[in-house]
């Protein structure tokens, strides 16, 4: 099928930015639904890209919105909530849950067959988290609606890449504090490049093969989070100390962030984190799935193209 138009949902977003570029340099005209237009010039000004003012929770806003497109991607998610209910908070519900279901009732009712769907590595209806079972209950309808629509399920590890909250967080911190107390170090992940994930879900979606498929998005190399706070203490050129918590001290820390009006962390966090974000032995990956080593490209923005974070990319790309 040709794609020339595509509604992307949470397309405002970190990844939603690299998805939307991607989509825009193919030619591709791409919608993308905002609650605040004035808030989005940076992609406004792309070619073929519209962003109206619209409720995408509004399953007839959705439905209405989706007339005239050839594909839906959705991108919708969160990662905090205020509440704390089992299996998981309204919030978490609302996002990962309610939504996928409109999702696949506007396109049915739109006419829309093509559908690719962010999820996350290990999402599961009984993982240790709310976040991740919120996302796996949403997974689960939207592989369900496979044969009244075309999905494909992407589930990435942590996304790095210019405009993240992960490296990019750690290294802002890191440069403004003496000690930096770090819980669960332990835990591990195999971060992926945006700029990858972005190309596997805009090569979806023509691609047949990858019809009623889930996908697991990772880095060629695994990390310690410990490791991961390190190096981007070293690209940041920070002094800090990292001061090591146990989880008691952590999950403490994490209830104390929590509080705040922005939340860099809670202890549902800590909670996903009790499963390493790693692909398991066998897992399912894109055809043709080269990702970028993280040491390739966290330079260029961590190190804010310093001669040292010049340096190590050089080096790098150069095997030394």
């Amino acid at each position: 099928m040709d794609i020339k138009k595509v509604l992307l949902l949470g397309g405002s977003g970190f990844i939603g930015t690299y998805i939307a570029n991607r989509l825009s340099q193919r030619g591709i005209e791409v919608t993308i639904p905002t609650r605040r237009r004035e808030r989005t010039k940076a992609l406004i000004i792309q070619p073929g890209i519209e962003m109206p003012e619209a409720d995408i929770h509004c399953e007839k806003t959705l439905t209405e919105l989706m007339r005239g497109h050839d594909a839906v991607i959705n991108l919708v998610g969160i990662l905090h909530s205020r509440d704390v209910v089992l299996p998981y908070s309204r919030d978490f519900a609302a996002a990962h849950v309610e939504m996928p279901k409109k999702i696949v009732a506007a396109c049915k009712a739109a006419g829309v067959r093509r559908l690719v769907h962010m999820s996350a590595l290990n999402a599961d209806p009984k993982g240790p988290s709310e976040y991740l079972r919120s996302k796996g209950d949403g997974e689960a309808i939207v592989m369900a609606a496979q044969g009244d629509l075309d999905v494909t399920v992407f589930r990435p590890s942590v996304i790095f890449g210019l405009g993240d909250s992960f490296l990019s967080m750690f290294a802002s911190i890191l440069k403004k504090v003496p000690f930096f107390p770090l819980g669960f170090g332990q835990a591990r992940f195999q971060p992926v490049w945006a700029a990858d994930v972005a190309d596997a879900f805009v090569d979806s979606l023509t691609d047949v093969r990858t019809h009623g498929q889930a996908y697991e998005l990772v880095g060629p190399k695994t990390y310690t989070l410990r490791e991961l706070v390190d190096y981007a203490k070293e690209l940041s050129g920070s002094t800090a100390t990292i001061v090591p918590l146990s989880e008691g001290w952590a999950y403490l820390q994490a209830g104390l962030m929590w509080l705040a009006p922005n939340p860099m962390l809670s202890p549902d966090n800590l909670r996903s984190m009790e499963k390493d974000s790693v692909a398991e032995a066998g897992s399912q990956q894109p055809a043709n799935w080269r990702p970028t080593a993280l040491e390739a490209i966290a330079p260029s923005y961590i190190a804010l193209n310093t001669p040292k974070g010049k340096l190590d990319s050089f080096r790098f790309r150069a095997g030394r």
